[in-house]
């Protein structure tokens, strides 16, 4: 499990978020075995409103609303395309060849790259942004980057 933090001022402890997250990933991959790029938009969903879920249950206090805002995001990321979705045209699946070069390898599909970075303007008193790898989904074809940020409303 990767990840990292930018303020210290979560409302719930770095690693709860951690646990959280793995958690609900594990439950949405759990009879995943391969990317699957129909499922991608129920996954995202599913990760998505079952942690905004949990944040909003466990930051709030005595029946209040919680004294943050959330926002998650979910990336799914296919590693490599598989040699039937060449064959077969898919090209969502298959993008184009990598031919040889970093990542790749001569004639056929490399592994996918990705980067993705986040900046505010906020209260770095109260306000912060945390993301994590969920490092399961590597064995199956694909990663998963969860991003949870928050902002305090007092």
């Amino acid at each position: 499990m990767a990840s990292t933090q930018t303020s210290s001022s979560a409302p719930i402890p770095i690693s709860r978020l951690a646990e959280i997250t793995s958690d609900v990933c594990d439950k949405v991959f759990s009879s995943t075995t391969t990317y699957d790029h129909a499922h991608t938009s129920s996954q995202n969903t599913s990760i998505i409103n079952t942690i905004l879920q949990t944040l909003i249950s466990e930051s709030s206090v005595s029946g209040q609303p919680p004294q943050y805002k959330y926002m998650v995001t979910s990336t799914i990321i296919q590693q490599h395309a598989t040699a039937a979705s060449e064959e077969e045209g898919d090209s969502q699946a298959t993008g184009g060849a990598v031919e040889g070069g970093e990542g790749g390898r001569e004639g056929g599909i490399g592994k996918r790259g990705m980067h993705s970075a986040s900046g505010a303007y906020w209260n770095n008193e109260k306000d912060g942004m945390w993301s994590f790898k969920y490092e399961k989904g590597g064995s199956r074809g694909f990663d998963v980057v969860v991003s949870i940020v928050w902002i305090s409303v007092v």
